[in-house]
């Protein structure tokens, strides 16, 4: 059958047409245009006592140069939201603006605020050290300090103070189990964690980031450096920690998000362009950035 030109010019025409608006729409964001962000009515009508993580009109800039840009958006409780978009959007810096390790940088400044729980995160009388106290973080590579398994758990309540043998052996085993470690190293507590493989080690800095009980609970692309057997454990972790913890996920991988998360945020040049359920925003989204960012059309 030979196919119909006419057709066949149609479908270009409007397969050109789509790609130009999807340019259209990452020119106007390039060229520093504000594009309001979709938010989902679910995540839009948040009464305070659903939302662990309120961030306010918040930017941040390195030195003269502006990395994130008038974000806004409530972190449910209880539940998981991934940060998506391209490499540079702003994901990591986001995530890292909420325990204030982006501090540590010479020549940042922000503006706008985070609330955690109803306190400014970013208030001047805030003791940063005590704020940290109140977040776990996982980063994007294992990093288990040099000592033995049970010490990195514990690590937390020792610099607390915690000296009761008691407490930190309920403390530790409890956190191994929900890291779901447990089974694997309880009879090798007193052994180095470096001896652990990757997913393992992974899944004890996880132990370790909830011994404390932290009000929320960061990831920063936590499966990045796993191979799939490791990612897929790490991604049943955080299906079994929902509920009992709130989770911030920066992920570069859209499957993963798909998966693991309740909410997703997509990010793009620093600002963020759409937050909804993630079914909605992997389904239906509703601005074409988010639509042509899922499909690959640009990122």
């Amino acid at each position: 059958m030979v196919p119909n030109v006419e057709s066949l010019d149609r479908k270009n025409d409007t397969k050109d047409a789509k790609l130009q608006e999807a340019v259209n729409a990452i020119v106007r964001v390039s060229h520093g245009m504000e594009v309001e962000a979709a938010i989902h009515p679910a995540l839009s009508n948040l009464v305070d006592n659903d939302v662990v993580l309120r961030i306010q009109d918040f930017s941040l800039w390195y030195g003269k140069a502006q990395a994130l840009f008038h974000i806004g958006m409530d972190i449910p409780k209880g539940k998981v939201t991934a940060l998506i978009g391209p490499s540079g959007c702003g994901k990591s810096t986001l995530l890292r603006s909420v325990n204030r390790l982006n501090d540590l940088i010479d020549g940042v400044r922000i503006s706008g605020d985070m609330l955690l729980n109803g306190d400014s995160i970013y208030a001047p009388d805030v003791d940063v050290i005590e704020l940290r106290k109140r977040m776990g973080m996982v980063s994007q590579k294992p990093n288990p300090f040099p000592m033995s398994i049970y010490e990195n758990v514990v690590f937390p309540l020792r610099i607390d103070g915690i000296r009761d043998r008691k407490i930190l052996d309920e403390v530790c085993e409890r956190s191994l189990r929900g890291a779901a470690l447990w089974d694997e190293v309880k009879d090798r507590l007193q052994e180095s964690a470096l001896a652990l493989s990757g997913g393992q080690q992974q899944r004890l800095c996880i132990a370790r980031a909830i011994a404390a009980d932290p009000e929320v609970l960061l990831m920063d692309e936590p499966a990045s450096s796993l191979d799939p057997i490791a990612t897929a454990k790490v991604e049943e972790l955080i299906h079994q920690l929902r509920g009992e913890y709130t989770i911030l996920i920066v992920t570069h991988n859209m499957q993963q998000a798909a998966r693991v998360s309740d909410f997703t945020a997509f990010m793009y040049m620093g600002r963020l362009i759409e937050y909804a359920p993630t079914g909605v925003i992997f389904v239906k989204p509703q601005l074409k950035e988010t639509e042509d960012y899922i499909l690959g059309r640009f990122g």
